[in-house]
């Protein structure tokens, strides 16, 4: 392989999403990227695709230009030896339904960016996928990665809970709260049957989870064992946690599930500012007041919606 195959410094991110998730998408990629889109993210900052449930690929950038004809003619610079490749045209694209792509076109694409590759071409299991798309008047090529959906993996455990929040929006608010986790430490100080700790352990993230039900704290363990990640589960008490963190996590559907006061939710989101530096709460209630009062700033905020007429929601609020 070339040098300049091995040296991607910007890469576009093709999402996908339904209509009823466009407010937690758009709010996941503002934490990751600055920024939102329907369909393509490009940046130079590179995360691994399976991360995200809406990240379809990644495509790392090799060349760009204004044609095919020109991205054609750079590719005979790799050198694929004995590994075989295909070339994908992604669908996910900015182009408008008037510029559309039909499916002929897209084959003849991919074959005459293929031909040009000193290599073998491989239509099933390749050693290496390349991808190339349209995007703001320019085109890209480079490698592609797809994303794995892990979370869906974890769907099915040995302990549920009825009130537990989906693995994908799991996943979700833990790039929220998290989205450079490199050596940072994080809680779940509620965290129920573990949904939440078994996504970020997944993920390579350093966190901790504690609730006050020895039940479901027990159910956690279980859950995380089974999927044989190895992460700390303790019973206890948000009030009486010492260590500090960088970022909490907080489900709170308390009023609709428990008989808790609105000063026992108060005194949660006191103590998850004693402990945290940044803390994502979950909620089904308006707690800006009970928030702002905690001493807290709310720097974004989004909708988690259940179902497509959004019948039940959770707001995810950015805490710091």
């Amino acid at each position: 392989m070339t040098k300049h195959y091995l040296e991607a410094s910007e890469y576009l991110y093709n999402y996908k999403h339904a209509p009823e998730e466009s407010s937690l998408c758009a709010l996941e990629q503002r934490t990751l990227f600055g920024e939102e889109s329907d369909n393509l993210i490009k940046s130079t900052i590179k995360i691994e695709p399976s991360r995200s449930p809406f990240i379809k690929g990644r495509l790392s950038i090799l060349f760009s230009d204004k044609s095919v004809q020109a991205i054609a003619e750079q590719v005979d610079q790799i050198e694929l030896k004995n590994q075989s490749f295909k070339v994908r045209f992604l669908k996910i694209n900015d182009l408008s339904s008037k510029q559309k792509i039909e499916y002929a076109e897209q084959r003849m694409i991919e074959s005459e960016i293929g031909w040009k590759i000193n290599g073998e071409a491989q239509m099933k299991n390749p050693d290496i996928l390349f991808g190339i798309v349209p995007f703001e008047g320019r085109w890209y090529f480079g490698t592609y990665q797809e994303s794995e959906p892990v979370w869906l993996h974890h769907v099915k455990k040995p302990k549920e809970y009825s009130t537990a929040i989906s693995t994908r929006l799991a996943r979700t608010v833990i790039n929220i709260a998290v989205p450079d986790p490199s050596g940072l430490r994080v809680i779940d100080p509620c965290c129920g049957i573990g949904t939440v700790l078994v996504e970020a352990l997944s993920m390579g993230i350093q966190i901790v989870g504690s609730d006050l039900n020895p039940l479901v704290v027990q159910g956690a363990r279980e859950n995380i064992s089974y999927f044989s990640y190895d992460g700390i589960v303790e019973v206890k008490d948000i009030a009486v946690e010492e260590g500090h963190y960088d970022v909490a996590i907080i489900d709170m559907p308390y009023n609709l599930f428990c008989q808790a006061t609105p000063e026992e939710q108060y005194a949660i989101i006191k103590h998850a500012k004693r402990i945290a530096d940044r803390v994502v709460i979950l909620t089904i209630e308006d707690m800006d007041q009970m928030i702002l009062m905690a001493g807290f700033t709310i720097v974004d905020r989004g909708v988690a919606n259940k179902g497509k007429k959004g019948l039940f929601s959770r707001q995810v609020i950015v805490c710091e």
